[in-house]
């Protein structure tokens, strides 16, 4: 008779501990992602004089600039800093542009100050730091966190001058 020559195949002493160290590596990769601060724009933002809210212009317009008590029209997008979550966009479902009088303090200091100068068709982008957004409280009900750093996208859709008229 012949013996059998079929060899065992060695068991992995190590299996367990393997699925740990793997796990652990999962978790840790996690933990690090979710702990990490969503992306900065500090490179690319420029000052605005006198205030802490800074801007990046994603796309020049042309024509009339935004002035203090000028109608504006814009489209906006919202989103959290510190969370990348988005709180406001009038580009979404149901929503229409919105529509504000410029540099008078009828939105948050930072929206204000920060669309002055822009052009009709311009793009830019805002970092709002809480002072000059919702404050110390934020805004829970739209999830905007005590002390929440805001980051809007804004196009400039039309802009009407103080007497009404559209300005091209």
């Amino acid at each position: 008779t012949t013996a059998n020559t079929r060899t065992r195949t060695p068991e992995i002493p190590h299996r367990m501990s393997t699925t740990r160290a793997a796990f652990a590596a999962l978790a840790l990769a996690l933990f690090l992602a979710a702990a990490a601060p969503a992306p900065s724009h500090a490179s690319t933002m420029q000052p605005i004089s006198g205030y802490k809210t800074t801007m990046e212009v994603l796309k020049a317009g042309s024509g009339p600039t935004v002035s203090k008590g000028d109608t504006v029209t814009v489209h906006a997008t919202g989103t959290v800093e510190q969370s990348g979550k988005k709180f406001w966009s009038t580009k979404d479902a149901g929503q229409k542009p919105f529509q504000y009088q410029a540099g008078v303090g009828g939105v948050i200091t930072g929206w204000d100050q920060g669309c002055l100068g822009m052009t009709i068709g311009e793009v830019r982008n805002l970092r709002i730091p809480a002072d000059e957004g919702y404050g110390a409280g934020g805004f829970p009900a739209w999830g905007i966190p005590p002390g929440g750093t805001l980051f809007f996208e804004i196009e400039i859709l039309s802009i009407k001058g103080k007497g009404g008229s559209e300005l091209r």
